[in-house]
């Protein structure tokens, strides 16, 4: 069977890097309004909760925010410098089209950088650093930039929309992350269809790709003070040339969730993900975090006392690039997942340590 797919390529499509996710999140409320309680806050945060007063509560948190640019000095020739919001490879900005977020509207530009013919033969081996790109609008002055709505501080995004690719896979710059909060959502449907007695709310979190002090997943925990809690993420698919799976385990396109041990991820927490899993008939691969999860589970875990939390991942090839990839199979696998275990859930589910 087809799944329908609309609603996440107009997610994907909404330009929304980090601090500015505005756009998406209007996008996710729309959707989420049809079946549950909607409601933001002043971090950005978007929330849709089904019996929010029941307990136990669970969080299931996807953030909605993708990497992007940020104007940082609009040149008097009418170029524009900028900033990365998150962490990119520079070497796949060259050349790029983008679209500049401004006061009047997007604008498109380029990003342009010296041509090849131009450069020293020394010159040209060398790794291209972000100082030395600019985004070209067309503008011949400062005062024209003025005149588009342009200026300072003003994000930018790639423009590359979602592609439908071969067999179940689409290609978008903004699945990381925006595919975990079509999945919370997603999974949200799925519980409010069920019933049930257990709470959930879904949380579009704002501000991971920048968020070194938890971002929006701090703030959301701390306010919801929920009993449990599930965050999804991406994670390298391994499925790809050059990938040395010792270091970050065998996860392909397809494959099915990614179930999270160690770090943030709550033993007793896993194990249930791992058994709904197995009952569900859910493929699903198993990934190592020593130290830290890099994703909003590290600050949830920690947030008041203490919330048991599981991590669960999609396999994405070519992570923060314009063409990030995944399959549409593993998104509602994951989904399946989760409202599965808000429905395994009752009020004697224990999860202390020791």
């Amino acid at each position: 069977m087809t799944q329908d797919i609309s609603f996440l390529e107009r997610l994907l499509d909404a330009p929304g890097p980090s601090g500015f996710e505005s756009r998406p999140a209007r996008v996710w409320r729309r959707e989420a309004e049809s079946f549950a309680q909607c409601w933001k806050d002043v971090v950005g945060n978007s929330y849709a909760a089904v019996r929010r007063d029941a307990r136990p509560l669970v969080l299931l948190a996807g953030h909605i925010d993708e990497i992007g640019l940020q104007v940082t000095h609009a040149d008097k020739s009418g170029l524009l410098y900028f900033g990365g919001i998150g962490g990119w490879d520079p070497q796949v900005l060259v050349g790029q089209r983008v679209r500049v977020l401004g006061a009047k509207g997007d604008v498109p530009g380029v990003i342009g950088r010296k041509a090849i013919h131009l450069m020293e033969a020394k010159d040209r081996e060398k790794a291209v650093m972000v100082k030395k790109l600019w985004i070209d609008v067309g503008a011949a002055s400062r005062e024209q930039l003025k005149d588009l709505g342009v200026r300072v501080g003003d994000p930018a995004v790639l423009d590359s929309g979602m592609v439908r690719l071969a067999g179940d896979r689409v290609a978008s710059r903004a699945i990381d992350n925006r595919v975990g909060a079509f999945i919370v959502l997603e999974a949200l449907r799925l519980a409010a269809a069920e019933g049930g007695r257990v709470g959930a709310v879904a949380v579009a979190t704002a501000q991971e790709e920048i968020g070194y002090s938890g971002g929006g997943a701090r703030t959301s925990a701390f306010d919801l003070a929920p009993d449990v809690a599930i965050v999804v993420d991406v994670t390298h698919a391994t499925d790809v040339p050059e990938v040395d799976k010792s270091l970050v385990g065998e996860h392909e396109l397809g494959g099915g969730p990614v179930l999270t041990r160690g770090s943030a991820a709550h033993p007793a927490v896993f194990e249930m993900l791992a058994e709904t899993a197995d009952a569900h008939d859910i493929p699903y691969s198993i990934q190592a975090a020593p130290l830290r999860t890099s994703t909003d589970a590290d600050a949830i875990h920690l947030a008041r006392g203490g919330v048991p939390t599981g991590l669960v991942s999609v396999p994405n090839r070519y992570m923060h690039s314009p063409s990030e990839m995944v399959a549409v199979s593993d998104l509602f696998h994951v989904a399946r997942l989760l409202a599965a275990f808000v429905a395994r859930l009752d009020e004697g589910a224990d999860f202390g340590r020791g």
